[in-house]
Parts: C-alpha cells; structure tokens; sequence
C-alpha cells in the first residue's frame, strides 16, 4: 500500500463522501483511506496494526420482527458503545448494514487483539433499549494484523473477513484472529464443499444401514440409515465432518432428501415389517416445509409413512422451539414416527419429554458403553429405561458393542438395542445379505426349539 491508494481529496475525509449517514461513523472509503494511511507512515518500519471486523448475530430477524426505524435504533447505539470502548487512537467505520470495522493502531499481536476482542463482545451483549422494549444481540468478531494479515487493504480486509467468517462457523459471539493455519483451515473447508457438491450432483453420497434388534431375541426390528462418503481424493469422510458442513453452507437439505430416497427405495426391498429410521439436522426443523418434502419423497418412492422413524436431537429440538413441535406434530399426524436421539447429552430431556411427543427414545451411546465399569451410567440408564416405560415410549440402547451390555440392558428391562455387536453399518445389498441370513437362522433356531420341545 502506498500513497498512490489514498484518496485524492484529502480535506474530504470527514464530509459526506466519508461518513455513514446513519451513524454518523467514517464509511467504507474512509476506512480504506486510515488503513492506508497508517502503512504508508509505517512503510520504513512496518510497525504492525490490527484491522477488525464486528458482525451483530441475529440482526435480520430483530430488523423484520420490529421494523427497520428498530434497526437503524440498535445501529446507532452499537456505533455509540464501539466508539466509547475502542482506545484512543482508534477508528469505527460503518459499511454492509450490521458489520462495522475498527482501525486499532496500537494493537499489535494476537493476544491484545483477543482481549479487545471480548471486551467489544460483552459491551454489544449489554440489552439494547427500543423504548417499549429491551432486546440483546451478540456480535462476531474477526481480526487481521498488518502486515503478517496482508500488506495490500484488500489482503488484509480478506483475512479480517476470514477470521470474521470462522466465528461466525463457531457459533455466535466469537472472536478470531487471523492465522495462516486459519486460512487453510478455510480452504480445506472450502474446497470439501465443493467436493462434497459434487458427489452429491453424481449420486456418490451413499447410505449405509445399521440394524436395530429386539434384545429379548435378537429379532431384526429395523435398520439405521447412514450417510456414507467416499471420495476418489479424499479417501473416507467422516459424516461428522460433511454432514455439519452441508448445514453450514446451506444445503443439507439436497443431501438429506437424496438420502432419504435413496434409503426409502432400499426399505422397499425389506420384509413390510420393519422400520426405516432416518436422522433430520436441526436446519430442517426450522424449515416449515420439512413435513411436505418429507411425505412427497415417501409417497413418489411408495414407502408407507407408518414404516419411517425420524430421529431428532434435543439440540435440534431447540434450535427453533416453535416450528419444530409443529413439524414433529404434522409428521406424526401422517403416520411417520419421532425418535429423541442422544437421550441424556442434552440440557434438560425431561423438560423436551414434557414438551414434545416422541415415539422413542435413544439412549446415548455414552452410557451404555460404561453400563458394566461405572455404576452411576448402570443406574441413569435404568433410570431412563423406568422412566419411559412410565410414560409408554420404546427405548433403544445405541453402540452395544459386547454379549455382556447386552444381557446387562436385557436385564435392565431396555426392549431394542443397535450397535457392532448386531452388526455394522452395511451398503443396500449387503443389508439384503445379512437379512437373508438373519431369517435363515431364526427360522432353523426357532424348528431346534420346536424338535426339543417335541
């Protein structure tokens, strides 16, 4: 950067051409023009300087629910609390509706950035006065270091807009300094988007099923269904990994629905007895037109909604109360069956036990894999059990792994369970196999006990 990147005009900073008009804040031009000006008089010894980015959480929805005179209300009041917390030296500018930047010439490493970084946080978190009203937001925040970020404005804005752009991937109220290890972080992730758009554009994305059985005889009740990925590059990916991903970008609803047919057609191919259980993201159960997607794949593949299990978390559940207990009510009403995943990992699942209607529970796996070593996990899993046998929900115990947790969850009154010990995640066709094997060996145990008891 030098001084041919500055603005001509110079007496013209602080008139209309540089000033937000809403807040009364220096405007996009004016914060390329100080961010310029402070590398060049750092040129000979380029002294670093941080350049941040602040982004209010949740504005768009606060905006449409109370106006935009609303809006335009908080802006000024976050411009008001940003210029009265930043240390002296320092520059807000306003530009792109809710996201303001600051210049902070003395800010030097990472670490003063971060701290800064929450203060700036926890003074936006403060409730915000509408006159009839007090309404909170949060903020993400994205710093970028002159000249480690980039020594061009444009390569530093990226890296601030990097940084920004990751906090907002951790959740809301976060703050993140760039680093090249975030960068590429921010490519792998960019480019296993794209990989993962087109496997789902060329049928790549597979679904595998994982039986769960009856454990007073080992009955095959159902099967999971499994997102599965391999890429040709990549190798295996785990769905822990592309299935947040699709929801982050926005289309885990076109991987979910491909899924689901896919899953759907496999069920056809099953004994009508047993069920398909299928996992929604906690996206879908904020989509108002999940019910009407789901049923229109059902009834174009011709699997009765009796025989699908949706499994939902408690997270999910929560994400949005309202259109959720909606959606699971409309689903249910069609026929279609609601299972509470995870069971026990959530924040309050007695209170998502009173509020919603479940078919089943899910005990988490977490439990059941110390049920035999640890007595606390023995007596919440009993716990549980009695508890919904109470209130008339089946239970499945998932990741049994041994004969012992087993016969110890059989004991404990637990009805169905699902884990490696009855069998792995398996493609359509094996699942077909292991079927077929399945009957052959319950229909020659069950003619052994009828030649015994003869």
């Amino acid at each position: 950067m030098g001084a041919a990147d500055m603005p001509a005009d110079e007496s013209g900073r602080a008139g209309p051409a540089f000033t937000d008009s809403l807040t009364g804040l220096g405007n996009q031009r004016r914060l390329k023009e100080k961010v310029c000006s402070l590398a060049a008089e750092r040129a000979a010894d380029p002294a670093p300087f941080t350049v941040a980015l602040v982004n209010l959480d949740g504005f768009k929805p606060i905006n449409d629910l109370f106006g935009s005179q609303a809006g335009d209300e908080i802006l000024c009041q976050v411009a008001h609390r940003l210029k009265a917390c930043i240390p002296d030296g320092s520059l807000v500018t306003r530009h792109d509706g809710d996201e303001f930047a600051i210049i902070l010439p003395l800010i030097f490493e990472a670490g003063s950035a971060e701290r800064i970084g929450h203060l700036i946080k926890d003074v936006l978190s403060a409730p915000y006065d509408l006159g009839d009203r007090n309404v909170r937001l949060s903020a993400s925040l994205g710093f970028a270091i002159y000249p480690f970020a980039g020594a061009e404005f444009d390569d530093l804005m990226k890296s601030a807009e990097t940084a920004l752009y990751r906090s907002k991937r951790r959740g809301r109220g976060q703050v993140t300094v760039y680093t090249r290890e975030i960068a590429q972080e921010m490519r792998r992730s960019t480019q296993l988007e794209q990989a993962l758009r087109n496997a789902i554009i060329n049928d790549a994305v597979d679904v595998h099923f994982q039986p769960i059985v009856s454990l007073a005889d080992q009955q095959v009740l159902g099967f999971e269904a499994l997102a599965r990925w391999i890429d040709a590059d990549l190798g295996f990916v785990s769905p822990a990994v592309f299935v947040p991903l699709a929801e982050e970008r926005g289309f885990i609803d076109t991987l979910s629905e491909t899924l689901l047919r896919k899953a759907a057609d496999a069920a056809l191919t099953w004994p009508r007895d047993l069920f398909l259980s299928f996992n929604l993201s906690s996206v879908q159960l904020t989509d108002p037109s999940t019910t009407s997607r789901t049923l229109s794949i059902l009834s174009s593949v011709g699997l009765d909604p009796a025989r699908l299990e949706l499994e939902i978390t408690e997270t999910a559940v929560m994400a949005s109360a309202s259109t959720a207990s909606r959606i699971i009510e409309e689903l249910r009403q069609a026929g279609v069956k609601i299972s509470l995943d995870d069971f026990g990992t959530g924040q309050s699942s007695l209170g998502r036990l009173r509020e919603f209607t479940f078919d089943k529970v899910k005990i988490d796996r977490a439990f059941v894999s110390a049920i035999t070593t640890d007595r606390t996990s023995e007596h919440i899993v009993k716990a549980i059990i009695t508890m919904c046998d109470g209130l008339n929900l089946k239970v499945v115990a998932e990741g049994i792994e041994t004969e012992v947790e087993a016969e110890m969850l059989r004991g404990l009154g637990c009805a169905m369970g699902q884990g490696y010990y009855f069998g792995k995640p398996a493609d359509a066709a094996a699942t077909l196999r292991y079927l077929y094997r399945h009957y052959q060996d319950l229909t020659a145990t069950r003619h052994r006990g009828q030649f015994i008891a003869g």
